[in-house]
């Protein structure tokens, strides 16, 4: 069974707040890796519809005990982080290693780090990403995709034009969707690309985002 998740994002960007305290899901991915502090976001989150959180990305400054409150509160079934390359990890998770994914970002996985976890989460979007601007790369996590479990996947839009992101990589990637097509990409990878847990990772508002899973389930998906 597939899951493709809606996704609250923590970004300036994604009204956070807002979608917490207007969405009448019961169930969401999050990502939480632009708050340092969570306690506003934990407060509202008690508050809402949302009852059940299968995903979640985490940050490695995150204490075990906050991991445990969604595991125990809200049924969550998969973590993922990024590379400890990238950022680093500062708490002991090896409670939860077996639903904890490594994100390809910016670096070739490094497979003695994804023995550590339960295996990586495929961001589709930074994969083509790499297809486009990077073929040494993706050439190389392509034979690491082949070996490990993909426990989780993200999925953000492609476009046309070349962005600069925040560390002044040129990227093709977006967190925001403007035209439905900028998800055809995902045509190109085999389902076994695709996991149980899909989070449309993208600052649009939940009601956009119903329609954009609406999209992937009939044009990648065939159902």
């Amino acid at each position: 069974m597939i899951n493709i998740l809606p996704c609250i994002t923590t970004t300036h960007n994604s009204s956070w707040e807002k979608k917490i305290k207007n969405t009448k899901l019961k169930t969401v991915a999050i990502f939480l890796t632009c708050l340092k502090d969570r306690n506003e976001f934990y407060s509202l989150l008690k508050k809402s519809s949302i009852k059940n959180i299968p995903f979640i990305h985490i940050r490695g400054d995150m204490k075990t005990k906050e991991l445990d409150f969604f595991v125990e509160k809200y049924n969550t079934k998969a973590f993922n982080l990024h590379s400890e390359k990238e950022y680093p990890i500062l708490y002991d998770y090896s409670k939860y290693k077996d639903i904890i994914f490594l994100e390809n970002v910016y670096t070739v996985w490094d497979e003695k780090e994804i023995k550590n976890f339960g295996g990586i989460c495929l961001d589709l979007a930074h994969l083509e990403n790499d297809r486009l601007l990077n073929k040494n790369r993706f050439s190389k996590n392509k034979k690491i995709i082949e070996k490990y479990k993909i426990g989780c996947n993200h999925i953000s839009a492609i476009k046309k034009d070349k962005r600069i992101d925040e560390k002044g990589h040129q990227r093709y990637d977006y967190h925001y969707l403007d035209n439905l097509s900028e998800l055809d990409y995902l045509k190109k990878y085999p389902l076994n690309y695709f996991s149980k847990y899909i989070a449309i990772e993208l600052e649009n508002n939940l009601k956009e985002q119903i329609k954009i899973k609406k999209y992937i389930l009939k044009n990648v998906f065939h159902c």
